[in-house]
């Protein structure tokens, strides 16, 4: 998904919870952010820090948010919650978004699209993105799309 948005021009952003505790952005999304991506390490469990908030403002032309993350019952809640409250559509990047255990990531999906977030997939958002078949880009996101790699799921474990 990373890739797909930034092929499209669409601006990404990461934020990471705790990273000197919990480590930072998993290879899989850190290894193919574009030089100079921002990325804000939190500790408060929305991505809504005062850091993002700037970024946010200071890109007047964002009204949709695609959201992927890990811990959809807790960070990935708590950021469509906020986002929803500051006036953005959110669009919930399913197949990029998982928790520890799939009965939160269940209960913290239904939660936010009975808030108001709009349930999605990278695909989907993709295609809707480039909207055209003739889109400069088509084809490097449907490859993207072919082969599996539009977004690939996240995987978490935790032993307690």
């Amino acid at each position: 998904m990373v890739q797909g948005a930034q092929a499209l021009d669409v601006p990404v952003l990461v934020t990471e919870q705790y990273p000197k505790a919990l480590g930072a952005t998993v290879s899989e999304v850190n290894g193919v952010l574009k030089p100079g991506t921002p990325v804000f390490a939190k500790t408060l469990f929305s991505m809504c820090t005062p850091d993002v908030d700037a970024w946010l403002k200071s890109k007047p032309e964002v009204k949709q948010v695609l959201l992927l993350g890990i811990e959809a019952h807790v960070c990935v809640f708590q950021t469509s919650l906020d986002l929803l409250e500051r006036g953005y559509e959110v669009h919930l990047v399913t197949d990029g978004v998982s928790s520890s255990r799939p009965h939160h990531r269940a209960a913290g999906l239904q939660r936010m699209a009975q808030m108001g977030a709009l349930v999605s997939n990278s695909e989907l958002a993709l295609f809707q993105l480039a909207g055209d078949a003739k889109h400069p880009r088509f084809k490097e996101i449907s490859a993207l799309v072919k082969e599996g790699q539009a977004c690939e799921p996240f995987t978490f474990t935790a032993s307690l």
